[in-house]
């Protein structure tokens, strides 16, 4: 892989962590900002792979796929979350959920 494709891929990597970090900040929607975790997830997983190809080395892509199980669990925890946060208030605004004591 040569340095502008590696560029590409990189530049790419980070608009898609841009994006999510943005879609994270902003949301007041519970599936949203969790969307965008898994968007900021895939923007580190590109870079990950692209230096692991730059490289000539598997160690990155390995850890991808330990980055996607993880993401994977991730996701799987949250929406079960989401679905009881829903059935308690019957809204998932983050807002409703700031006056929470624990």
């Amino acid at each position: 892989m040569s340095n502008p494709v590696l560029y590409r891929y990189l530049a790419l990597g980070a608009a898609l962590f841009a994006v999510g970090l943005v879609g994270f900040l902003t949301r007041r929607n519970m599936i949203m900002i969790f969307l965008s975790t898994e968007i900021m997830f895939q923007g580190i997983a590109i870079n990950l792979i692209a230096f692991s190809c730059y490289r000539q080395n598997a160690a990155g892509q390995s850890f991808v796929i330990f980055l996607l199980t993880i993401a994977a669990a991730e996701a799987s925890l949250a929406l079960g979350l989401v679905v009881m946060l829903f059935r308690r208030r019957e809204t998932l605004n983050v807002d409703a959920w700031s006056d929470m004591q624990g």
